[in-house]
C-alpha cells in the first residue's frame, strides 16, 4: 500500500488520555471483599467478568453495566440469597465509580496541543455517554478536538464511518489508542495507521496479539513519542 500523507488523528480517551482501569480494579476489590463470606476471590472476579461478557450485548461498556453485573454476580454466588445490604452497597461504590476524579496521563496535554491545528483531532470513545462526557469536560482537554465521538463498539466499519466523516478518509488518518482489539485491530483493518500506547492496566476483554506484521501498526511507550512517530512518517 503506498503510504498518503496523514490528515487526521484518532485518539482513545480511557486509559489513553486519563487514567481509568485503575478505578474499576479499586472497585472490583471492594466488591470481592463485599463477598467474602460466600466464595473466593478469585472465583468472585472470574465470575464477576463472565458476567460482563454475557452482558455486553444487552447494556453496552460502562460503569452502569458493570455495576449491573456485580448485582448479577452476586446473586449468582450467593444462589439467590444475597442480603439487601450488599445490593445496597454494590450500588454505592457504583455510584462512588461514577464519580472518580479524572486524572490526565503524562505528555498529554502537551502533545494534543502541539498536534492541534495540523491536523484533525477526532476523540474516539466507547462507554456510557453522561460518564465519558463528563470525564471529558473535567480533563478540560475538549476544546482541543476537532469532533467528538462516542460510540457504542468500536470496529472496523466505526472507524471508516468517522475518518470519513471528520476527515479524508480512513487511509489517511490514524488512530491512537491502548487497546489492540478496540483503538489498534479494527483501525488498521479499516485502512488507518494504529499507534500502541500500552497502559499498565488493560482489561482482559481487550487483550489481543500485537499485529505486528500489519504495516501501519506502531508502538510507542507513551503519548510524548508520538510527534516523533508522526514526523518520521513523511
Amino acid at each position: 500500500m503506498t503510504l498518503r500523507p496523514l490528515t487526521t488523528i484518532g485518539f482513545d480517551a480511557d486509559d489513553t488520555l486519563w487514567q481509568n482501569e485503575q478505578f474499576y480494579r479499586l472497585t472490583e476489590r471492594q466488591f470481592t471483599e463485599l463477598l467474602a463470606d460466600y466464595a473466593q476471590g478469585y472465583n468472585i472476579s472470574q465470575g464477576l467478568l463472565e458476567a460482563e461478557k454475557r452482558n455486553l450485548s444487552h447494556y453496552g461498556f460502562g460503569i452502569k453495566g458493570f455495576t449491573l453485573s456485580m448485582i448479577e454476580t452476586a446473586i449468582e454466588i450467593t444462589k439467590g440469597d444475597v442480603p439487601v445490604s450488599v445490593i445496597a452497597q454494590i450500588l454505592d461504590i457504583g455510584r462512588d465509580l461514577l464519580a472518580h476524579p479524572v486524572e490526565t496521563l503524562p505528555h498529554v496535554r502537551e502533545t494534543l496541543e502541539a498536534l492541534r491545528g495540523h491536523y484533525l483531532m477526532v476523540l474516539i470513545t466507547k462507554g456510557d455517554l453522561f460518564d465519558q462526557e463528563r470525564k471529558l469536560a473535567q480533563s478540560g482537554l475538549g476544546d482541543l478536538f476537532d469532533a467528538i465521538e462516542i460510540v457504542s463498539d468500536k470496529n472496523a466499519s466505526t472507524y471508516r464511518r468517522i475518518f470519513s466523516k471528520v476527515g479524508d478518509g480512513p487511509e489517511r488518518a490514524m488512530m491512537v489508542g491502548n487497546s489492540l482489539k478496540s483503538d489498534i485491530v479494527p483501525a488498521i483493518a479499516a485502512g488507518s495507521y494504529g499507534v500502541f500506547v500500552p497502559h499498565e492496566l488493560t482489561w482482559t476483554f481487550e487483550h489481543v496479539e500485537e499485529p505486528t506484521e500489519a504495516p501501519r501498526f506502531r508502538k510507542i511507550e507513551h503519548l510524548g513519542e508520538l510527534q516523533g512517530l508522526i514526523d518520521g512518517l513523511s
